[in-house]
């Protein structure tokens, strides 16, 4: 492991002296002739190696378009790193709003050539792109071994695509209102029994009034009902993997302990404002349930605020699954790009996925756990509390595949209806099951979960 990663600060020290500018989406940057394939740099990797002393399109020069929707300078990067290993090879960064991108998307991969070769991917759109997609040229058991969540996207002994990282839900709080309250780290709850009684104890009231919430999970009911009823046992699909199940024991629990919380315990309100993020910045909640990115929103937002976190807490000793996951793609490759591009396109990608230096940055940048295996014990990773809340469980966090639309929007009706409007928790579980399966009948879906480790002993 040491050799490697010794031989991965040599290849970055070479590439940086190789060239000392990059390009952005708007330069005009044209690669030129390569005809050196002994580069004499170390190979990349550990399963999925990457070795740089080659040529690609035998040296002469080939652009390719790679399409994105967030952080071009960081995926830029990439690129340029990978260019200047390649000089033949130009890929031109695409930056397009995530508004309009799986519209635009689909079209343009239409037009075959004329297409983008590369292309970021979330799972949630893979109905739309798979279609136009190449498989990786890459050893599915050598992904498997490289990256732990790769096995759940294998597609008839295929991956056109597999994560660089996992973001899932923990519990935010105010550490300023923890100590007022009495806490300390050894209050931290494990148990939802525990959290409701530290809840009860960071809620303060004034003349009757509301004026601090325990726990806020105003937006995010939905959320948690997507996640905290796998710890029951449950799950959200049928053996079959197509049609949904919300009226089972877990759904109905978790949902009437929440309810709970604001209707018995009062340790938070739906009125208590409709944004529990805004409330837990402006420090009117001592805690919150968020995913990983709410680490940004904070160090961006409310840079003032001291806060810790730590992991959902289990309905059970052992829970069947803590949470569901969801993860954050590596690029896709253009079935239809033309030959030439689609070689350097899978050779990119090799790249990018040996490339722990770069999937370290982005895991850093999105507050995600690595799918890489190499990186799990990283110290700087560790170091960003919505990565260190999920550690020790990671294992046991479930991913029900790329969730429908359909599912998440009338789970968040449901929750309303029970909020709002007192409809009967079965009533309104009942009601979004139905339309959810009228709306998966049209659909291919089929769900990932039989695929966690953990499946067979479901309820």
């Amino acid at each position: 492991m040491f050799r490697k990663t010794m031989a991965m600060l040599v290849i970055i020290s070479v590439i940086a002296l190789t060239c000392a500018c990059g390009k952005s989406e708007t330069t005009a940057y044209k690669g030129e002739t390569d005809t050196n394939p002994d580069k004499g740099l170390p190979v990349m990797g550990e399963n999925v190696t990457y070795d740089p002393n080659h040529l690609i399109n035998d040296g002469k020069t080939v652009e390719l378009e790679w399409w994105l929707w967030d952080a071009p300078d960081l995926f830029g990067s990439i690129a340029e790193e990978f260019e200047k290993i390649h000089p033949n090879v130009t890929i031109h960064v695409v930056n397009n709003p995530w508004d309009g991108f799986w519209t635009k998307l689909p079209l343009a991969l239409q037009k075959g050539t004329d297409g983008p070769t590369l292309f970021n991917v979330h799972n949630s759109y893979q109905h739309l792109l798979l279609t136009y997609m190449a498989p990786y040229d890459i050893d599915v058991k050598d992904l498997e071994t490289d990256f732990f969540t790769a096995k759940s996207h294998e597609i008839d002994g295929k991956n056109y695509y597999v994560d660089f990282g996992i973001m899932t839900g923990a519990m935010y709080y105010n550490k300023e209102m923890w100590k007022a309250a009495g806490l300390t780290e050894e209050d931290i709850p494990a148990t939802w029994e525990e959290f409701r009684e530290v809840a009860k104890k960071l809620t303060v009231e004034e003349d009757g009034k509301l004026v601090q919430a325990g726990f806020n999970y105003n937006g995010d009911f939905e959320n948690l009902m997507q996640g905290v009823p796998y710890q029951y046992g449950n799950t959200i699909f049928d053996e079959s993997g197509k049609v949904p199940s919300l009226t089972q024991e877990g759904q109905l629990k978790a949902a009437q302990m929440f309810l709970d919380m604001y209707e018995k315990d009062h340790v938070g309100d739906k009125d208590f404002g409709t944004d529990a993020a805004q409330s837990f910045g402006q420090g009117q909640s001592a805690m919150v349930y968020k995913w990983g990115h709410f680490y940004g929103y904070m160090n961006t937002n409310y840079p003032q605020i001291e806060y810790g976190t730590f992991e959902v807490p289990a309905a059970t000793k052992d829970p069947f699954a803590y949470d569901r996951y969801n993860g954050e793609a590596t690029p896709g490759i253009n079935k239809n790009a033309a030959p030439e591009q689609i070689e350097a396109a899978q050779d990119f990608i090799r790249f990018y996925l040996a490339n722990t230096e770069k999937q370290k940055e982005l895991c850093m940048n999105y507050s995600l756990f690595p799918a890489n295996n190499t990186l799990r014990e990283d110290t700087e990773l560790q170091d960003n509390p919505a990565i260190q809340a999920v550690s020790a469980h990671i294992d046991n966090y479930i991913w029900p595949g790329p969730m429908p639309a359909t599912l998440a929007d009338n789970l968040k009706i449901a929750c309303q209806d029970m909020m709002y409007n007192d409809t009967p928790i079965e009533k309104a579980l009942k009601t979004a099951e139905d339309i959810v399966k009228v709306d998966l009948s049209n659909q291919e879906f089929v769900s990932s979960e039989n695929l966690y480790h953990r499946y067979s002993e479901h309820k």
